[in-house]
C-alpha cells in the first residue's frame, strides 16, 4: 500500500530559539555554549556559525578561534522542551501518526489523511496531493512560533530524512517513487541512512563515492560492509520499508566500570572512559544511531552516586565526542574530587545520526 511520509526537521532549533527570543541576535553567528573563555563545549550553533565550521560536541575555545564574532550564548534546555512540546502539539493536530525522533524531529505517516482526500491509492499522485498540506503545516509553525522548519515529503522514512536535509533552511522538498533512482544518484553516500565515517571508508576504498556508485556496483556489497550489504543496496535504490516507530525500543546506552580499589588516578579515569566511549559509539553504530545526550555517572567509596549530563543539538556517534563531552562533565561538576568506585559514560535521547555533520576537526 502507497504510503506518504513527511520528515520535519526544526532549522538549526537552539539557536533559532534565542534569535527569536533575543532579536538582536539575529542574522548574527550564534554559539549556544560555554564562552570559549572557560571549559566548556558548543551544544547548537545558527547557519551563519556553521559556515565557519562551528559544530555541536566542539570545544567552545576551537569555536571561538573559528568564529571569532561569534555570539555565544548559555544553553537553556528547558525552553527548548517547552518550545518542542509546542512544535509537536501543532504536528498532532494533524490526525497523522507520528514518531517523535528527538525534540525539534519527527516522522509524520500522512497516508490515511491524504488517500481520504484524494481517494486514491497511485503513490505519486498522494505524494503531490500532499505538498499543500506540507506547505501549511510550515506555515503554522512559523505563525504560531516564529520558527522555520524544513519538510522532507516521500513514500518511506528513508527519502523523507534525505528530502527534509535537501534544501535546509526552511526547505519543502518532494521525492516521487518515480523520480527515486536518479534523485539519488548524485548524493554522497552519506546521505544513505546508516553510513557512517567508518562505512563510507571502507567503500571509498573500492571506489564508491556517491550513491550512483552504489546502485551500478556490480559485486557482493557483503564483502564491502557485513550484513548490511543488502539492505545498503536497497537504500541506494530508495527502498526502505520501516515503519514508523511508535514506542522506543533503545532508550539509551551505557557502560560502567567498578573498579577493584577505589582510585583518583587521572591517566586510569581517562582510559577507562575512552574504553567506554569506544564501547559506546560501536553500538551507536551497530543500532544506526545518533546520541543527543551524554551522561556520566560516579559513585563513591560511601555509595553515594552522582549522575550529570549534557545535551547537543546534532546527534553524536564518534567516539571521541562522546570522550570529550564525558571528560568535559567529570572536569566542570569536579567529580574526581575523591576517590571513584565507579565511574560510567552514557548516553540517551537517540535518533538518526544526520549525514550533513560536519566531519571532526
Amino acid at each position: 500500500m502507497s504510503r506518504v511520509i513527511f520528515h520535519l526537521d526544526m532549522d538549526a532549533f537552539y539557536a533559532s530559539v534565542e534569535q527569536r527570543d533575543n532579536p538582536a541576535l539575529r542574522g548574527k553567528a550564534v554559539i549556544v555554549g560555554s564562552p570559549p573563555t572557560q571549559r566548556g563545549v558548543v551544544c547548537a550553533a545558527s547557519y551563519e556559525a556553521r559556515k565557519f565550521g562551528v559544530r555541536s560536541a566542539m570545544p567552545s575555545v576551537t569555536a571561538g578561534r573559528l568564529c571569532p564574532k561569534g555570539v555565544f550564548v548559555r544553553p537553556r534546555m528547558t525552553a527548548y522542551r517547552d518550545e518542542s512540546r509546542e512544535i509537536m502539539r501543532i504536528v498532532a493536530e494533524s490526525n497523522a501518526i507520528v514518531e517523535q525522533m528527538s525534540v525539534d524531529e519527527a516522522y509524520i505517516d500522512f497516508s490515511d489523511v491524504i488517500r481520504a482526500q484524494v481517494q486514491s491509492e497511485d503513490s505519486d499522485e498522494l505524494l503531490y496531493a500532499a505538498v499543500p498540506v506540507a506547505r501549511d503545516l510550515k506555515e503554522r509553525i512559523a505563525f504560531e512560533r516564529g520558527l522555520s522548519a524544513s519538510i522532507g515529503i516521500a513514500p518511506n522514512k528513508l527519502l523523507a530524512k534525505i528530502a527534509s536535509d535537501f534544501k535546509k533552511p526552511n526547505g519543502l522538498t518532494l521525492i516521487t517513487e518515480r523520480d527515486k533512482v536518479e534523485f539519488l544518484r548524485p548524493m554522497p553516500i552519506r546521505a544513505i541512512h546508516g553510513v557512517g565515517k567508518v562505512t563510507e571508508q571502507e567503500l571509498n576504498r573500492v571506489g564508491i563515492q556517491s550513491v550512483g556508485d552504489l546502485q551500478d556496483y556490480p559485486g557482493d556489497l557483503r564483502a564491502i560492509v557485513g550484513s548490511f550489504g543488502p539492505r545498503l543496496k536497497q537504500f541506494a535504490f530508495g527502498d526502505d520499508d520501516r515503519a514508523l516507530e511508535l514506542g522506543d525500543d533503545v532508550k539509551s546506552i551505557s557502560s560502567e566500570e567498578t573498579f577493584l580499589h577505589d582510585t583518583a588516578d587521572r591517566k586510569l579515569l581517562r582510559k577507562c572512559l575512552q574504553e567506554q566511549a569506544d564501547e559506546i559509539s560501536a553500538k551507536l553504530r551497530r543500532r544506526q544511531l545518533g546520541a543527543h545526550t551524554v551522561q556520566v555517572k560516579v559513585r563513591y567509596s560511601d555509595f553515594t552516586t552522582l549522575t550529570r549530563q549534557i545535551s547537543t543539538e546534532e546527534p553524536l556517534v564518534e567516539s571521541a565526542d562522546l570522550y570529550r563531552l564525558g571528560c568535559f562533565l567529570l572536569a566542570r561538576e569536579k567529580l574526581v574530587r575523591r576517590p571513584l568506585r565507579l565511574l560510567g559514560l552514557g548516553v540517551s535521547s537517540l535518533r538518526e545520526p544526520s549525514w550533513r555533520q560536519l566531519p571532526l576537526l
